[in-house]
């Protein structure tokens, strides 16, 4: 076999060698066995949102239904998640996964719908919406006016705060925490089997985690139910392998909820879309960064050649999601874990989002998993998120109020938008006291104008 530098690749190896060429291996140095490689083990790494995500979606989406849909919400995720990450490889050509985000799935279940009791399907239609406003800011090239219109120590902040809300809605449905009359919140029984087995997962996952183990998340999930059923709190599951079920009780839910948009509050709407497009936005700016420097896709004047089309796959996925019937899609910082296997061309996408669509097959053992089981996930994606708080200027008087602001209020008040809210007011009102009003934009003062407004007249609706 002729070898092409050291690819390892030959132009005439028929089906190997038309992915080749189309991937660009041999000018990225890489070969078909290391990006398979790198596209599995970003599987691996992310293939926990298969559980995680339709466990939180089901506590809004289908409430009160008879019938067990968690199969369908299950088939959405990895779906959407093979959509999106699809475009991203064949599209972008980039070895980045996508998948609906964690933290704007806990506000799209717990802030919008049980929250503020909008109809699941009205909040697809945002999702929707901010999907088809995310494509036309990448075409128009919008983007860039709205990221200078939002402070940095905020948009850290989003990242920090969104981590300890989900940390905390886990913790309380594994019953480690509780409600109290005296404190609104208090240590539960850790005697209880649910509390117990949640923190013994706890223990496992940690251990994983900090031994580095490739998907530390998804093993940690599944050596917690797999105690649970060990010990007989919970049900052994009754097959492992089965035909998924189309979601047939989801697909186009969001085109119902656009004929619904109407009977909500105009104000809860451009709310609620605002914070998913903002979430998703400044989500895929630092975590496109973040891999386009792991990758050596950043050249050293900090230009991302194709970045706009990882923009487009990330808001072609949220559309393409929010019509199978998820929240927000979006680029995965898991994604990392492939690149460091060697992957580095849209090969790698397209490997983990076939292995999307094959573990569809596995919805009986997936459905068997108790929802305790995915709180130790939950509580280290919480921590890595809380590393965006290191890059907040503590000792700049402004970043450290309007940043503190909204890591506090998010799991304070239940809900990532209030967070959002408050630090996005403070900052330009913080820098006006200073007397720095230079450092401030129209933009800032446009949306704290905006959410002022918000709670002078909407508030209660």
């Amino acid at each position: 076999m002729t070898e092409h530098d050291k690819t390892g690749v030959t132009q005439g190896n028929g089906g190997a060698g038309a992915i080749a060429t189309y991937f660009n291996f041999d000018a990225l140095k890489t070969n078909l066995r290391t990006e398979t490689l790198a596209g599995a083990t970003t599987f691996v790494t992310m293939a926990y949102i298969l559980i995680v995500n339709p466990a939180i979606l089901s506590n809004a989406i289908f409430l009160n239904e008879p019938q067990d849909l968690f199969g369908e919400l299950v088939v959405a995720t990895g779906i959407s998640a093979a959509i999106a990450t699809l475009v991203m490889g064949l599209y972008a050509k980039l070895p980045f996964a996508l998948a609906p985000g964690m933290g704007i799935n806990a506000y799209f279940a717990f802030t919008v719908v049980l929250g503020l009791g909008i109809d699941w399907r009205i909040a697809l239609a945002a999702v929707f919406i901010e999907g088809i406003l995310f494509i036309l800011l990448t075409l128009t090239n919008l983007r860039s006016k709205i990221v200078t219109a939002i402070p940095e120590a905020v948009k850290h902040a989003t990242t920090a705060g969104i981590g300890l809300f989900i940390s905390y809605i886990a913790l309380k449905g594994a019953g480690i925490i509780v409600a109290s009359e005296a404190t609104l919140t208090t240590l539960g029984d850790l005697r209880e089997p649910t509390a117990a087995m949640a923190i013994l997962g706890i223990l496992i996952t940690a251990a994983l985690f900090a031994r580095r183990v490739t998907g530390a998340l998804l093993w940690g999930i599944f050596a917690t139910a797999l105690l649970a059923w060990i010990f007989g709190v919970s049900p052994w599951p009754t097959g492992f392998l089965a035909i998924p079920q189309a979601p047939v009780d989801l697909f186009g839910q969001a085109f119902v909820g656009l004929g619904q948009l109407l009977q909500t509050s105009i104000w809860q709407i451009v709310s609620i879309t605002f914070v998913f497009l903002f979430v998703d936005l400044f989500d895929t700016i630092g975590t496109l960064t973040g891999l386009g420097i792991r990758s050596g896709y950043i050249d050293e004047r900090g230009g991302f050649p194709g970045v706009e089309k990882a923009f487009m796959a990330d808001a072609i996925g949220t559309t393409a999601g929010a019509v199978m019937g998820t929240s927000t899609v979006t680029t995965y910082i898991e994604s990392a874990s492939g690149i460091s296997e060697g992957g580095r061309s849209g090969f790698t996408a397209v490997v983990a989002a076939l292995l999307f669509i094959l573990s569809l097959l596995f919805i009986p053992l997936f459905a068997a998993i108790p929802g305790f089981a995915t709180t130790p996930a939950l509580l280290i994606v919480g921590v890595m998120m809380m590393a965006g708080a290191r890059n907040i200027n503590w000792d700049e008087p402004a970043d450290a109020i309007a940043a503190f602001l909204t890591i506090l209020l998010m799991p304070l008040a239940y809900s990532i938008a209030e967070g959002l809210a408050m630090g996005l007011i403070a900052y330009p009102l913080v820098k006006a006291f200073q007397g720095k009003l230079n450092d401030t934009t129209i933009g800032m003062w446009v949306l704290a104008v905006i959410f002022i407004l918000r709670y002078v007249f909407a508030v209660g609706e």
